[in-house]
């Protein structure tokens, strides 16, 4: 497996317009995205990355949506996404469309937004699927220069380990969109084969306890519980001698 951070310089592009069926994705994964931000609620929702900016989220009960990137018009607050410029535990929701994808170290994008999120808040990440007909345009000569191909394309399954290490329950995940356009034909083949669908989704929620107990704790429980059980049969012991 390749190491999640490269020392490689990627272009991200600055606007869904800039790739090829870029406006098609974005609309889809804002259809996509609005029963998951219509179950979202709080104070504070963080969109992050220009590709999140544009994302439609009007769905979102949380009124307070604050655009967070390098550059662009529509940003709203210009810090780099590994450095957030907000206090931890200070947000409810963040928004991560596509932004894992051009991201030198999406690890310490990920431990960033993790800082900055309240317990049990939310974390939506969205990419391309690399188990795809887009993801195998990464092996055509020529295209890993272009956007989307040239940027990195997450498989679930490692989303889904990275998420796991920071204690996040993963309460929704979803591919779709086989091919990029939405004629009746890509949309019955992406109906039938959502494995092999191009955009990724995955809803989390941050959990400050742990998902499972390890053996440790279920070990120092049965002492526990047994030293008890001793003591008090002592106290009766005793008991019943002094009664004697």
């Amino acid at each position: 497996m390749k190491p999640a951070k490269t020392r490689q310089i990627l272009a991200a592009p600055h606007s869904w317009s800039e790739m090829p069926w870029g406006e098609s994705f974005r609309d889809a994964l804002t259809q996509h995205l609005q029963p998951c931000l219509g179950k979202l609620y709080g104070f504070h929702l963080l969109k992050i990355g220009n590709l999140s900016v544009e994302i439609d989220t009007q769905a979102c009960a949380i009124s307070h949506q604050v655009n967070v990137g390098e550059v662009g018009q529509a940003v709203q607050v210009v810090a780099d996404p590994m450095h957030l410029p907000f206090e931890a535990k200070s947000v409810d929701a963040c928004l991560l469309a596509h932004t894992l994808s051009w991201s030198q170290d999406p690890h310490r994008i990920l431990r960033e937004v993790d800082r900055v999120l309240i317990d049990d808040g939310w974390m939506i990440i969205t990419g391309f699927n690399p188990l795809s007909l887009l993801g195998m345009g990464k092996l055509l000569p020529g295209l890993h220069r272009r956007p989307p191909w040239n940027g990195r394309m997450f498989s679930q399954m490692r989303l889904l380990d990275w998420l796991s290490l920071l204690n996040y329950e993963v309460v929704y995940r979803s591919r779709f969109q086989v091919v990029p356009w939405n004629r009746q034909g890509g949309r019955m083949i992406s109906t039938h084969i959502p494995a092999l669908g191009c955009l990724n989704i995955m809803v989390a929620r941050k959990r400050t306890l742990p998902l499972t107990m390890t053996p440790a704790k279920k070990i120092s429980g049965k002492v526990k519980l047994r030293a008890t059980v001793n003591a008090t049969r002592q106290l009766h012991k005793t008991k019943d001698q002094d009664s004697g």
